[in-house]
C-alpha cells in the first residue's frame, strides 16, 4: 500500500530513536569503532506501576498484541539497525505471565533469539518487572559485540551512581577502555530527517523496508511465543 500510494508508514521506535546513547552507538559503529557487529543483547525492562492507571486494552492481548509486539519491537529494530541485517529468522521466542494472575491476558515477560540474514544474532529480553526502588522506569541496556570491540549502553540509569540520569556509553576496543556521557550532547536526528523525507519523498531517516521488517519480526516472534507459553 505504501508503494502504491507514496504514503509513509513509520513507527516511533523510541528506544533507539529517542535515546542519545543509542544514537551515539550507531555513530560509533558507522565509524568502525568495533568492526563488524555480529551479536546484540537487548534488555528492555519496564515498570508497570499501578494497574488501575492503565487502560483496559493494556491487559487484553488481542488489543495490545503481546509483549514481544509491544516493547519487544523496539529491541528487534535495534538489532536490525546495529547489525545491518535486512531480515532474520526467529530461532526461539517465549512469553509468560509470572506475577499477574488477575490479568491473564498480560505477558509480563518475553524473550526471543534471532539470526539475521547476514549471520548476526541477538538475544532480546523484555518485561514488566522494574522494581519500585529504581530511580527511573526501566534499566534499559544494550550490549553490542563486534569483531574489533564491544559497546555497552546504559540508557536510562547507571544504577547506584547517578539517580536516574541516563545516556552512558562504554566502549572497549583496540584503543582501550572508554566511557562517554552523551546526555544532552548528541540529539535526535531522526525527527528532522523524517520531516525532510516526507517533504522530499526520500528515505534517509528510516527505510520503509526497515520499519516494516522490525514490526513483522516482532509479530512472528509473538506468534511463536504464544504457541509455547512458558
Amino acid at each position: 500500500m505504501t508503494a502504491k500510494t507514496g504514503l509513509k508508514y513509520m513507527v516511533y521506535y523510541a528506544e533507539r530513536l529517542h535515546v542519545e546513547a543509542a544514537v551515539f552507538a550507531g555513530q560509533l559503529i558507522e565509524s568502525g569503532a568495533v568492526g563488524r557487529v555480529f551479536h546484540v543483547d537487548g534488555f528492555g525492562p519496564h515498570r508497570i506501576g499501578d494497574p488501575a492507571s492503565r487502560p483496559d486494552w493494556f491487559f487484553i492481548k488481542e488489543k495490545y498484541g503481546g509483549i514481544l509486539c509491544d516493547i519487544g519491537s523496539h529491541q528487534v529494530e535495534q538489532f536490525l539497525f546495529y547489525t545491518g541485517a535486512k531480515d532474520a529468522d526467529v530461532l526461539y521466542s517465549g512469553c509468560a505471565n509470572y506475577a499477574h494472575p488477575d490479568f491473564p491476558g498480560l505477558d509480563d515477560f518475553g524473550e526471543m533469539v534471532l539470526m539475521g540474514d547476514n549471520g548476526a544474532t541477538a538475544h532480546l529480553r523484555v518485561d514488566w518487572f522494574t522494581p519500585d526502588g529504581l530511580s527511573t522506569w526501566g534499566d534499559g541496556r544494550t550490549f553490542i559485540e563486534g569483531t574489533d570491540g564491544y559497546i555497552e549502553l546504559r540508557k536510562y540509569v547507571d544504577i547506584g551512581r547517578n539517580d536516574g540520569v541516563g545516556n552512558h556509553v562504554y566502549l572497549v576496543n583496540g584503543d582501550g577502555e572508554q566511557y562517554f556521557d552523551v546526555n544532552g550532547k548528541v540529539g535526535y536526528p531522526f525527527f528532522g530527517e523524517l520531516i525532510l523525507d516526507c517533504i522530499n519523498r526520500t528515505e534517509n531517516a528510516m527505510t520503509q523496508e526497515h520499519a516494516f521488517k522490525a514490526a513483522e519480526l516482532s509479530v512472528r516472534a509473538q506468534m511463536a511465543a504464544d504457541s509455547r507459553h512458558i
